[in-house]
């Protein structure tokens, strides 16, 4: 049994149950999406005027990671969800494997507000179709105790800074550690996820020399909020959650932007290919209230974060667009949008030897 099928035939057992047997009452499949996704992204508060207003319930799933998310919809969980986010740059592993259907942008109105760095992106697209449309986003900068340094750090920082030595810090993440090695040695921004051997090399060799002035390679942004606090860690390649967790604690947070460029994040909306159509269809209402003006509004509030178009922007003051970086959108120009390498496993056994040096 799937599990959307437990799930719905509990229900029925469950009601059945309170109301005992009734002559004439016939059992219809309840109008629901169910959603797997980043549980800070489905909170009820965010979703309860979707459920209201359209009469479509949601069955929440939850994932720890984009890999995690791959794996259950290639194992054949396609058929248990509705609608899934994968990451921006990972739509095309998906779209090879076949586990994605394209969607129909006429049944979201809401794609049109796009910004134009999401309508023209060439990532989520293939032969003309948008499998993964652009749902929200935000940057992984430098984050750093202002109270602590002598000045902004930039990327030079983070790989010679002795006078910081065991007081930096840097995510346990392939794709980033090394593509940040990228900016910092000095590849073409528009070279980084399509490295050469030479270029690669170069990067392992700079991950390397850095690594002996890392207090830590964190995986929890908790753990690294904590380092944070103590002052074990003074700066580091990070999430953006710690600068206002840590300033709202009246700690003197900063958070820089190197010139060399920034590393911007992404996720989509996608539907599987084994999804239902009345699935798909519930799942296409769901994109279009998310990009809309009142989960983008609570959203920006209380995430901080930014969805892909402009229909919550005039709903905020500048402050809070200044917060989710839509106040001044030429900030996405210093972005390094995040691209899936064609070998990426090099990428990963490279990691593995710098950690392993």
């Amino acid at each position: 049994m799937r599990r959307r099928e437990f799930l719905k035939y509990s229900a029925m057992g469950a009601m059945g149950t309170m109301l005992g047997t009734v002559p004439g009452l016939s059992w219809a499949a309840d109008k629901a999406v169910h959603w797997l996704t980043w549980e800070n992204l489905a909170y009820d508060k965010y979703v309860a005027d979707f459920v209201k207003s359209t009469g479509i319930s949601i069955d929440k799933g939850f994932i720890g990671s984009d890999d995690e998310q791959f794996a259950k919809i290639r194992a054949g969980g396609g058929a248990d969800w509705d609608l899934i986010t994968p990451g921006l740059d990972k739509v095309e592993l998906y779209v090879a494997a076949d586990l994605l259907q394209p969607l129909d942008l006429s049944k979201i109105p809401n794609a049109a507000k796009r910004y134009a760095p999401f309508m023209n992106t060439p990532l989520g697209k293939k032969d003309g179709k948008t499998y993964g449309i652009p749902f929200y986003w935000g940057i992984n900068p430098i984050v750093y105790r202002a109270d602590l340094m002598d000045k902004e750090p930039d990327w030079s920082t983070l790989f010679e800074g002795e006078k910081y030595k065991g007081r930096l810090a840097m995510r346990d993440y392939a794709l980033e550690a090394i593509a940040i090695a990228a900016m910092y040695v000095g590849i073409p921004r528009e070279r980084i996820f399509k490295m050469d051997d030479k270029e690669l090399a170069e990067c392992k060799k700079a991950c390397i020399a850095q690594k002996k002035l890392l207090r830590t390679y964190w995986n929890s942004i908790a753990d690294l909020t904590n380092l944070f606090a103590t002052g074990e860690v003074v700066c580091a390649f990070s999430w953006v959650p710690p600068y206002y967790d840590l300033r709202a604690k009246g700690i003197d947070m900063g958070m820089a932007k190197p010139k060399e460029g920034v590393i911007g994040w992404c996720d989509t909306c996608a539907i599987p290919k084994d999804a239902s159509p009345e699935g798909a269809a519930a799942a296409h209402e769901l994109i279009n209230y998310v990009l809309g003006p009142d989960y983008g509004y609570k959203l920006a509030l209380d995430g901080p974060y930014a969805i892909s178009t402009s229909t919550a922007r005039d709903k905020l003051t500048p402050e809070e667009q200044d917060r989710i970086f839509i106040k001044d959108l030429s900030v996405m120009d210093s972005f390094v949008w995040k691209e899936n390498p064609a070998d990426y496993g090099k990428w990963v056994r490279i990691w593995n030897e710098v950690k392993a040096s």
